[in-house]
């Protein structure tokens, strides 16, 4: 499989290009290698998708903003364009208003995509139905090799009874307002006289279809209000304040159309022993002092299990010792994966606050040793490594 174009590549713009940029440059883009331009060319129509794929992804701040932080790894699977699937008919649906004034009549689109297959008669409206917002909580465990999370939400889902038509029979007629193209023209004075404004047509919503008798279930909507079990792929890598998009899993539309997507919101649970620091965790090691004196093994945890580390006899407090790869996983902008951050491990010192007698005998027969004194030939003062004397 080939991979994917960076998206400020396919619309040949710079990362700091605006909105308005942007959308200027989907638009050239869509009308050199639209359909009607480039009929039967296979090529041009793949070409057509992955422009609109970047578009809806840098059109929109919240996509723009997870793309350019994790690359196209924000994207996939739980995340980003219902792109690969987005098929020429969500293209005009959601984008159509690009395409006008370009010399392409939305109608002919509409008859090409939808009512050509059997689909919606010409040039009408599609409706998608609303984005819906969930939390989803993570162990940093889970975020170190991606993990995959079941949800139980209550949303808008197709109705059974009339397989989201609406209609009681199956049955739908042609609007007879605006003749089934989902659009009127009214006629209304501007300051240069009298103009034709094009507009969805009120009766039927812009459909070009009304239902006579409706579903008693859904009262004629298509839809009803239903739980369903989501699962959600989580990429590893991901961080607490992401937001990944479920295309299509968001509520159903009225009447069959478009379904909304599933922002899912990412929350880091706080871990036991470890502190995230990007693609590093940081673990606190409280040694004894005969193990910081002399050295020896001790069991520490991972994210993948406890593993022995040996201490080296003299081990100062504030020492940093570097577990490598043993960290969470590392994204760059692109979404490449280039490496595992590390596991640093802070050494401290337990001091004992309270001592036995003999405890504190012992430990007074060492005060005065020479190797137990801190050694000022060897130690510079505060003031000689702040001034460098």
């Amino acid at each position: 499989m080939a991979e994917k174009r960076d998206y400020y590549e396919v619309l040949e713009v710079p990362k700091t290009a605006s909105a308005e940029e942007i959308k200027k440059a989907y638009r050239k883009k869509a009308i050199q290698y639209h359909p009607d331009k480039n009929p039967g060319d296979k090529e041009a129509e793949e070409k057509f998708k992955e422009a609109a794929e970047a578009y809806e992804v840098l059109s929109d701040p919240q996509k723009r903003q997870r793309y350019d932080q994790f690359g196209h790894a924000g994207m996939s699977g739980a995340g980003g364009f219902s792109g690969g699937g987005m098929s020429m008919e969500d293209i005009f649906t959601h984008f159509g208003d690009i395409f006008q004034g370009a010399g392409f009549d939305l109608g002919d689109i509409g008859e090409m995509f939808m009512g050509g297959r059997g689909g919606r008669s010409r040039g009408s409206r599609v409706q998608r139905g609303s984005d819906m917002r969930v939390k989803v909580r993570l162990t940093l465990e889970e975020i170190a090799s991606g993990c995959e999370k079941k949800i139980k939400v209550r949303k808008l889902v197709q109705c059974k009874d009339c397989n989201g038509s609406g209609s009681k029979d199956g049955v739908t007629e042609t609007c007879p307002t605006c003749k089934g193209s989902g659009r009127v023209v009214r006629q209304q004075r501007g300051i240069f006289g009298m103009m034709q404004v094009q507009s969805d047509c009120d009766t039927c919503n812009g459909e070009g279809r009304i239902i006579k008798n409706k579903c008693p279930k859904c009262g004629g909507q298509g839809v009803v209000r239903d739980e369903e079990i989501i699962t959600i792929t989580i990429p590893a890598g991901v961080a607490g304040g992401m937001q990944l998009t479920v295309p299509g899993k968001g509520n159903a539309a009225p009447h069959g159309g478009v379904n909304g997507d599933l922002l899912v919101l990412i929350e880091e649970e706080e871990h036991k022993d470890f502190v995230r620091q990007d693609s590093d965790i940081i673990y606190n090691l409280l040694l004894d002092m005969p193990t910081a004196v002399l050295g020896g093994q001790v069991q520490i945890p991972t994210l993948t299990g406890d593993v022995k580390i040996t201490i080296t006899p003299g081990t100062q407090p504030g020492k940093v010792l570097r577990m490598r790869g043993k960290g969470l996983p590392r994204i760059d902008q692109y979404g490449r994966n280039y490496g595992t951050g590390d596991l640093l491990i802070n050494v401290g010192v337990y001091i004992p606050e309270h001592l036995t007698n003999d405890e504190r005998k012992l430990i007074e027969k060492l005060q005065d040793s020479p190797n137990i004194a801190p050694n000022s030939n060897n130690k510079k003062s505060f003031f000689q490594s702040l001034f460098g004397c």
